[in-house]
């Protein structure tokens, strides 16, 4: 049976702050490769809210931590590699493979024990599932490290995989 590239291993209903880190202890995870935009702080702020601060810093404590975004900007997600002090590639290209397999190939991380982390079914979800890593489907952040109840973007896309006959959960 083909895995559905749409299907996150793991469509948690949580922002990644929420995200319990002995959940990935527990599966074997060695390696967290991390979106920005959406999903570490709104794409309108330049920092990181407290509490992402929080979560990254514990998360570091078990994992080799990267951050992986499609954002063009170098200045924009080398501050925000800066201020958590964790290795960033930009420019990403997701879904595509080539930057992803390149990165994974780097640092020898092995795909079963390398999950991604993001907001996005058609970038982040898809990109993991192409090479064999966990995936984790978060809900994006909004203002001041809230969970965003509403993202347009992220419904646009599960209803489309609804429609390509994509189950929920």
């Amino acid at each position: 049976m083909t895995r559905n590239w749409l299907k996150p291993d793991w469509d948690t209903g949580l922002s990644i702050t929420n995200l319990p880190i002995k959940h990935f202890v527990d599966i074997g995870i060695k390696a967290l490769l991390l979106d920005v935009d959406g999903t570490l702080l709104n794409s309108k702020e330049k920092y990181p809210h407290t509490s992402v601060l929080l979560w990254i810093k514990e998360a570091k404590n078990n994992f080799k931590l990267h951050l992986f975004s499609n954002n063009p900007s170098k200045k924009r997600i080398e501050t925000i590699s800066k201020e958590l002090q964790v290795n960033y590639t930009y420019k990403a290209a997701k879904p595509l493979r080539g930057p992803l397999r390149k990165l994974l190939l780097e640092h020898q991380h092995d795909p079963k024990q390398t999950a991604i982390v993001g907001d996005r079914l058609f970038t982040d979800v898809i990109v993991g599932n192409r090479l064999g890593l966990y995936t984790v489907l978060v809900k994006p952040l909004g203002p001041n490290g809230k969970q965003c109840k509403y993202n347009r973007t992220q419904q646009i896309e599960q209803l489309i995989a609804g429609l390509l006959g994509v189950e929920k959960k």
